[in-house]
């Protein structure tokens, strides 16, 4: 019969260099390192994100994230050259729209903001691979991510809790915005 035992482990800490001073075999140098690595990363594998605003000549700072703006249609094309210039093979797409609404209609849109900034980014450089996002919360008055139950809306269903997110309306529209964004 097998017993169960109670094993205490002296819990010492390695001292911070403890790496340094007893490399492992296959940590001993550069070479080796580099072919043990589980994963490189170069710009080939990046997705660069663009936030596209209406507006000319707009560059504005998104504060929360260094380095990033919101641009207007009309300043795509050089940050899109640029981009693939980097080696970089694709952008996703982020609209922020002129106006919200309770369905988020600029996102399906042809005329909207982000139709109107793949058009100009494939006119500009035609292999770079351009991905759109397809959520509605920045396009929504509500801010959330599809078409909600309100009293007094086209959708309302009273067995539904208010505030309820409406699953097929929300495909239908997620399934128009896809579309014209293809087209796009």
């Amino acid at each position: 019969m097998l017993h169960q035992e109670t094993v205490h482990v002296n819990e010492a800490r390695l001292p911070e260099d403890a790496l340094a001073l007893r490399p492992r075999r296959l940590r001993m140098n550069p070479a080796l390192r580099r072919m043990v690595r589980e994963t490189t990363l170069s710009p080939a594998d990046f997705i660069y994100p663009l936030f596209v605003r209406p507006g000319r000549d707009v560059r504005k700072p998104i504060g929360s994230m260094p380095g990033q703006f919101q641009l207007s249609v009309d300043q795509l094309a050089r940050e899109a050259e640029e981009i693939a210039s980097l080696g970089i093979p694709a952008v996703i797409l982020f609209g922020i729209p002129e106006e919200k609404d309770w369905c988020g209609s600029d996102n399906f849109n042809p005329q909207g903001i982000v139709p109107q900034a793949i058009r100009a980014i494939k006119d500009a450089v035609p292999e770079l691979v351009v991905v759109s996002d397809m959520c509605f919360c920045e396009y929504t008055d509500h801010g959330h991510c599809g078409v909600i139950n309100t009293p007094g809306s086209e959708h309302y269903d009273p067995r539904l809790p208010q505030g309820y997110l409406l699953n097929d309306p929300t495909l239908e529209l997620l399934g128009r915005a896809s579309v014209v964004h293809a087209e796009a």
